[in-house]
């Protein structure tokens, strides 16, 4: 059996540089050149063969660079923590792999960006669009796209379980004994880098299950469905509206917290009390939502682990998969004061 003795010697280097190299030593200053030949010498004299490849392996993942291409703005994420929590998973699970994360990149495409295909992988998060993100990286098996609001067939995806979320909602509701339920949220934008590109205006998930769910059973009114932007200005301004209407909903799910946030306020304002005269539910659970008064009812969302599965994705491309992955992930509805029901 092979030794660390006779790695050195083929290589032309010290054992103690060997042992340093196979066990991934950072602190070792040694080329690229100089490690893959000690690695490759290693793995045709057969030194511990599957301990071998876990450290190579383990050794190649630390020198990765990844790229993190996001749509929306620090302004926006501060408003609304459901990116920058996805972001936050990203960056702790590479940070715990020694993985760099070289550029992130927000927004519409500069003139001054160039080719990333220098990079190991691409993680975009957000609907931007697919065309526009294989100008900047032409290596389609390392993208992944993160919560993308439309199907990439031929690419690495996460997205949430949105059909899974609205549905339990609705139960939920309709299980109270509210008929006339309302929906606001915000519209869906397929974003273009290219700033001579607009973007494309699409159906957002949350509100075609919910339109789905509410007409299987007879009880969809198109007139309490308002869209607008994704802020609490958008809450607040679409519950007004949908106080105004005739025989005004019991109750609504709002597609963000930050939106049910403005809603709470406007209905707070017109003195209807919640969850007696309105039941309202949210989604996200960002963390302000179990202090809201009524706490809010919500559906949680587990942020961090979808950036963390997309780094988990780009490794196992890097180590050979072919095949395009597709990860779904469920939601926890928690009920709370807002809608009342069996409370968590």
């Amino acid at each position: 059996m092979a030794t660390i003795k006779d790695i050195a010697q083929e290589a032309g280097v010290s054992p103690a540089t060997v042992s340093r190299v196979l066990n991934n030593d950072t602190s070792l200053s040694v080329s690229v050149e100089t490690r893959d030949r000690i690695f490759s010498i290693a793995e045709r004299l057969q030194y511990k063969l599957s301990r071998l490849r876990r450290m190579k392996r383990e050794g190649e993942m630390s020198r990765s660079q990844f790229g993190l291409l996001m749509w929306t703005s620090m302004e926006e994420e501060h408003q609304d923590p459901y990116f920058s929590a996805i972001r936050n998973g990203i960056e702790g699970r590479c940070e715990e792999l020694g993985i760099s994360i070289v550029k992130v990149f927000r927004g519409s495409m500069p003139k001054e960006w160039q080719s990333l295909d220098a990079l190991d992988g691409l993680i975009v998060v957000g609907t931007i669009h697919a065309d526009d993100v294989l100008e900047l990286y032409n290596r389609p098996d390392r993208i992944v796209f993160v919560n993308h609001s439309i199907e990439l067939p031929e690419f690495d995806t996460v997205k949430l379980h949105f059909e899974q979320a609205t549905r339990a909602v609705v139960s939920h509701l309709t299980g109270l004994g509210h008929q006339r339920i309302g929906y606001i949220g915000g519209n869906d934008y397929i974003h273009r880098l290219d700033q001579q590109q607009e973007d494309e205006v699409g159906r957002e998930s949350r509100s075609v299950f919910f339109e789905r769910a509410m007409s299987e059973l007879g009880l969809f009114e198109e007139r309490f469905v308002k869209l607008a932007e994704w802020s609490p200005n958008t809450g607040y301004a679409a519950m007004n509206q949908l106080l105004a209407e005739k025989d005004r909903p019991t109750a609504c799910f709002v597609g963000s917290d930050p939106i049910a946030i403005g809603a709470l306020r406007a209905l707070h304002e017109h003195g209807v009390s919640v969850p007696e005269d309105m039941a309202i539910v949210g989604f996200d659970d960002i963390e302000v939502s179990a202090y809201l008064n009524p706490p809010l009812s919500t559906v949680r969302v587990h942020t961090q682990h979808m950036g963390r599965s997309a780094v988990q994705m780009l490794l196992e491309r890097m180590d050979g998969r072919e095949a395009a992955v597709h990860l779904t992930l469920n939601t926890t509805l928690i009920v709370r004061g807002s809608c009342g029901g069996d409370v968590s």
